[in-house]
């Protein structure tokens, strides 16, 4: 049976809180993604039964529920449409829910922000790194040939150029031109500069005298902290000095202050402290992993997954980076999180293979086989952390896995790729192997005996709105058609509306009511026209016909207060449909009229007008 697209956006919008509960929405290929403003009004156990919703997951201040591809679009357009809430990218969803985050976790994430646009490259040179090392030590003949030359060039550039692809995808983020940031990554590598990978106690680099400063001609090959923090110095005199300089000189004043300022500070300042302090972390990275008798690996094992919750895992990009880079030339990190990633794979294909909800199994599968690749968040997300349970399991399968992994000495040759897809980057595959079985069977195990499956409880139906009485009078006929009576109250010529505008009839021919209910509904069968911002007047149309219900006399001054509109721009209703509810109390303490008027605005273009109830 097909989805009924409109019924499912209603349903989610009943139970988001409302279109006035979502601050942006966008879709990707397969997911809904939704930043909210009080997730206390959001109700997840509903959300997760509703037909058409296969998941549902919170990543980065972002409510995501996931539908599916080639049904999202049509969901996505139809909780438009019910809610109010205006179409946004997916990057105005991301910076509106950003904006939401607290600093500690902002500061965290722009690691991730820098590194994920660049792991494709990363990833397809580190592969192509491990594909090449393994024929050299296959057939070592080739590793004299011209082609394990050429192909070892083309695997190595990403990481010997690193920096360059650092600051380019860094000044995207922090919003400086990209090309600038590149021109500060090359400078850092440049060629006049000695090799950091050849810095020795006996082979140091020279020194350019500058009088009062003194820079060390070395370059900074494998850090990223350094040039992080190089580009957001940069992007930050960028913005700056296109708000000061000139229009008529920003073009080559801006970009040379920019890049000029930024290479002092960098040489000076950010890389001498910062590429120590990088140093540091890697070395107590490197110590954690391989001097702790595995204890380090097996707690990181343990946390991976609940970094990734956060969407805090791509932090470690910055520290397997590093690895590759240092001396070892290896990332003992990967094994920990490819033993992480695959316990969690473990878990939920506990789940898919032991539960009996057709719509749960249909999500538990493909997410497992996806988690086994390496992709972990429809695992998680749509399984594990939902029932919490399967999720604990993968947190004790990925530390068991991890402790071996480490024990073992496991390493590989880039970032950016774990489980299966690992095989082409690890240094030692069948042992590899052996961890990710050790890790999805512990998981499975651990999974298959202390998670049951609950009898999903049945939606709770929403309370029955009270039958609203049609009405039966008509205030105003026409030849057209008859327009009946919008609000309970008394009848009063336009004549008599106290406002000049509306009892001059510039505005059409109508009548006033002086209300005794607070709701308005809709006087005939037709489209809603117009909606005020302010929420007291609509417009509404048919068969020619243009009408105007305004509550209150000079209410827009209240900007929406005691106004609630129940439609929108657009909008196909029936005679009796509520339209706007009113505050009558509210309209009268701001010392308001709350005389409404319905005024037919093209009446001087319809024949037999009559006015008056009847």
């Amino acid at each position: 049976m097909a989805l009924d697209y409109r019924k499912c956006a209603e349903q989610i919008a009943d139970n988001i809180g409302g279109g006035s509960n979502v601050i942006s929405a966008a879709h990707c290929a397969t997911r809904l993604r939704l930043v909210i403003a009080d997730n206390s009004k959001v109700n997840k156990e509903v959300l997760e039964n509703i037909d058409g919703v296969k998941g549902m997951f919170e990543s980065n201040g972002q409510l995501q529920l996931i539908i599916g591809t080639g049904t999202v679009n049509k969901v996505y357009d139809e909780v438009l449409a019910v809610t109010g809430a205006s179409a946004a990218s997916k990057a105005d969803v991301k910076a509106a829910a950003a904006s939401r985050m607290p600093l500690w976790k902002k500061i965290l994430k722009t690691p991730g922000d820098v590194f994920v646009p660049i792991l494709p490259a990363i990833v397809a040179s580190g592969l192509m790194m491990g594909l090449v090392e393994a024929l050299a030590k296959a057939i070592p003949s080739f590793a004299q040939s011209g082609w394990f030359g050429f192909l070892d060039l083309v695997a190595n550039t990403a990481f010997a150029l690193l920096p360059i692809l650092v600051a380019v995808s860094a000044a995207r983020v922090f919003g400086g031109n990209i090309f600038l940031g590149g021109v500060i990554g090359m400078m850092m590598v440049h060629p006049a500069l000695m090799n950091a990978w050849t810095v020795t106690p006996t082979n140091q680099p020279a020194v350019w005298d500058l009088g009062i400063l003194k820079i060390a001609q070395v370059g900074y090959q494998g850090h990223v902290i350094p040039v992080i923090l190089a580009v957001l110095l940069m992007s930050t005199i960028e913005k700056w000095l296109h708000k000061k300089v000139p229009e008529m000189i920003d073009l080559f004043v801006t970009p040379l202050v920019t890049v000029l300022v930024t290479a002092f500070a960098t040489f000076v300042v950010i890389g001498p402290i910062f590429s120590v302090l990088e140093n540091w972390v890697l070395t107590g990275a490197e110590w954690l992993v391989t001097s702790t008798a595995g204890f380090g690996a097996l707690i990181m094992g343990a946390l991976y997954p609940w970094t990734v919750v956060m969407g805090l895992h791509h932090m470690y990009n910055v520290i397997e980076a590093g690895m590759l880079s240092g001396a070892l030339g290896l990332n003992i990190w990967m094994p920990i999180a490819s033993a992480a990633n695959f316990a969690q794979f473990g878990a939920c294909l506990a789940v898919a293979l032991k539960c009996r909800n057709k719509k749960l199994k249909s999500v538990a599968l493909p997410s497992s086989l996806s988690a086994s690749l390496g992709i972990t968040e429809p695992a998680i997300f749509g399984v594990n952390f939902r029932f919490m349970k399967p999720f604990i399991a993968g947190v004790i399968g990925g530390a068991v896995g991890a402790l071996f992994g480490s024990l073992t000495g496991l390493g590989a040759t880039t970032y950016g790729v774990t489980g299966i897809p690992g095989l082409l980057a690890i240094n030692n595959i069948p042992i590899y192997c052996v961890e990710l079985i050790i890790s999805a069977g512990v998981a499975f195990a651990i999974t298959t005996v202390i998670w049951k499956e609950d009898v999903p409880k049945a939606a709770q139906a929403p309370a029955a709105a009270p039958a609203i009485e049609a009405p039966t009078v008509s205030v105003i006929r026409c030849a057209n058609g008859a327009v009946l009576q919008p609000v309970k109250g008394n009848v009063i010529p336009y004549t008599q509306i106290p406002d000049d505008t509306f009892a001059s009839g510039v505005l059409g021919q109508g009548v006033g009511i002086q209300p005794t209910d607070e709701l308005v509904v809709a006087p005939f069968d037709g489209e809603i026209s117009s909606v005020a911002d302010s929420r007291h007047a609509v417009g509404i149309s048919a068969n020619d016909m243009e009408l105007l219900i305004h509550v209150g006399v000079d209410t827009v001054a209240m900007n929406g207060d005691g106004f609630e509109c129940l439609v929108q721009e657009g909008d196909q209703v029936k005679a009796g449909q509520p339209l706007i509810r009113f505050d009558r109390a509210k309209i009268k303490a701001a010392g308001y009229s709350d005389t409404v008027a319905v005024l037919l605005t093209n009446s001087d273009d319809l024949d037999g007008v009559e006015i008056g109830a009847k």
